[in-house]
């Protein structure tokens, strides 16, 4: 170790070097600290909205990329050997792609954030939010998933030993790839369904959908996997591929208004125009209707019963679910309460009564007979 002469004074070197690295970091804490102030003052006065948080997130990569640039400019001022000058370039090499690589992870989640907070989805009519926050979100993990892999390959390429048996790695990549498609096979289906989903959308996030006989809404989209939230709470996981492959519904793939159905089983004598009235009086002075349609039909007739079915139209998915709720409760307390008549009856029991009262009749007439 070697002495510097400062004055009247030996300095050893790794005192120098480690003050000139020391100035070199907090002087690059301080310019980064001076320009997120002078930005922020910007960001303030620009009539662009949401443009703070690409400063927000880009606030923490750009620190460590000035840090980063300082001590480059200042490893020529350091009395270095050869071998920690060689190591200090390696980490280097393996530090500019990792930064670079944070920053451009934190601008694409950037992007992303604002285009959740442009599509809105908290309104009835939400396709369009939904269509791009679906497309948004697919398409940011991809794009993370990519930059992340670009990012590691270029820290490995910066270590000779790794570059030097590159060679032999690309000669047994074809069967190397064999192996490992064959093994992840699933994994890799779902995650090739999931890039497809960003474009065709048979789902998007906040559709209503039934799979497996379960009603609930699309929660959250990933690559391999959809979460379904279910509308007792519970969360259904299903891989990707089956919306692209399997036979599923979507109550809201074009618009969440929906048309909503009861169904009533009357009596075939029930007074239908009866029915017809109270039912469009119920459904006028539901708030839960939208007023697009309504409608009453016979829609099946049978020995023992009619089916009535009493149309009513929603804003969405949940609203209609609570307005066939309202209808039905409302119909079926008016049938109990003023037409009790058009309960169903059951026309075997009558005629077995009948069948039954007219033989007690011919029983009497015999034991009259028989008497005389």
């Amino acid at each position: 170790m070697t002495d510097i002469r400062i004055g009247d004074w030996n300095v050893p070197t790794i005192v120098v070097d480690i003050v000139y690295v020391a100035l070199a970091i907090g002087i690059a804490l301080i310019l980064h600290l001076i320009t997120m102030q002078i930005l922020k003052r910007v960001v303030r006065g620009t009539s662009i909205s949401h443009d703070e948080i690409f400063l927000r997130r880009a606030r923490r990569p750009l620190r460590w990329i000035l840090v980063g640039l300082a001590l480059a400019l200042v490893r020529e001022a350091l009395h270095l050997s050869d071998r920690l000058a060689e190591l200090w370039v390696r980490i280097a090499a393996m530090a500019v792609p990792l930064l670079v690589g944070w920053l451009a992870i934190a601008m694409v989640r950037a992007v992303h954030r604002v285009i959740e907070l442009q599509a809105d989805i908290s309104v009835a009519d939400n396709l369009r939010a939904r269509q791009r926050r679906t497309r948004a979100a697919i398409l940011t993990r991809i794009a993370i998933m990519v930059i992340g892999f670009i990012t590691i390959c270029l820290m490995l390429l910066s270590i000779p030993s790794v570059r030097s048996v590159g060679v032999t790695l690309m000669a047994s990549a074809g069967l190397a790839a064999l192996a490992v498609g064959a093994a992840a096979q699933p994994a890799l289906k779902n995650l090739i369904a999931g890039i497809q989903m960003a474009f065709t959308e048979p789902i998007r996030l906040d559709d209503v959908v039934i799979v497996d006989g379960e009603w609930g809404r699309v929660e959250e989209i990933r690559l391999t996997y959809v979460i379904v939230a279910i509308w007792d709470e519970r969360r259904l996981v299903v891989p990707v591929s089956r919306f692209l492959e399997d036979t599923f519904q979507n109550w809201t793939r074009q618009s969440s208004k929906l048309l909503g159905t009861v169904f009533l089983y009357l009596d075939p004598t029930a007074d239908v125009d009866r029915i017809r009235a109270k039912s469009d009086e119920v459904i006028q002075t539901n708030p839960r209707w939208d007023g697009r349609a309504k409608g009453v039909q016979v829609t099946d007739a049978r020995s023992d019963a009619i089916e009535v079915r009493i149309l009513a139209t929603a804003a969405d998915a949940g609203t209609a679910f609570d307005l066939r709720c309202d209808i039905r409760e409302a119909m079926l307390a008016f049938i109990r309460d003023e037409m009790p008549e058009a309960l169903p009856r059951s026309r075997t029991e009558l005629g077995g009564r009948e069948w039954r009262s007219g033989g007690l009749e011919l029983d009497a007439i015999g034991a009259r007979a028989g008497e005389a």
